[in-house]
């Protein structure tokens, strides 16, 4: 059994749009194109047969990866959440000590982290840092060139 993820209602909502596209879509387009692939002609050197076969290959694993982790989802309800401390779907506002730039970030799962939009992942070094941390806290987060270290400034739920 794979590791439970943990989903917005949002981000499950646009893993099962993800997953039927490939089933409904995706999937009959690789069967068609490899009749067709097969119509040409001798498939021992039909390099067209070989190359949808193997597109085929690589969409059943994307659906049987995606297939797994729709089973293993959870969805958090949010308001239920303790917010003196972060865990998943906090948003999290800290300050670098150094430059004292602020930012804010929301921790998700990894298949719903999105930086242009302010989240980030769980598993993410920052995200693991911040984890368990309460207002007033230090993180101190390895990066590659060191340590770096945020003040925890304030704690949410969205």
């Amino acid at each position: 059994m794979g590791k439970v993820n943990y989903y917005t209602a949002e981000g499950l909502q646009k893993l099962k749009d993800e997953l039927n596209q490939l089933r409904d879509v995706e999937r009959p387009k690789a069967s068609q194109a490899i009749a067709e692939a097969r119509d040409k002609g001798d498939l021992s050197e039909n390099a067209e047969y070989d190359a949808a076969k193997e597109a085929q290959g690589m969409l059943e694993m994307r659906i049987s990866q995606m297939e797994e982790l729709a089973s293993n989802a959870r969805i958090i309800d949010e308001s239920q959440l303790d917010t003196s401390k972060v865990l998943v779907h906090s948003t999290v506002k800290i300050k670098n000590q150094i430059n004292g730039m602020e930012m804010t970030y929301k921790l998700v799962a990894q298949n719903e982290a999105d930086i242009k939009t302010g989240k980030i992942s769980v598993d993410s070094p920052i995200g693991k840092g911040l984890l368990g941390k309460q207002v007033g806290d230090v993180a101190e987060i390895q990066v590659p060139k060191g340590v770096m270290k945020f003040d925890i400034i304030e704690i949410t739920r969205d």
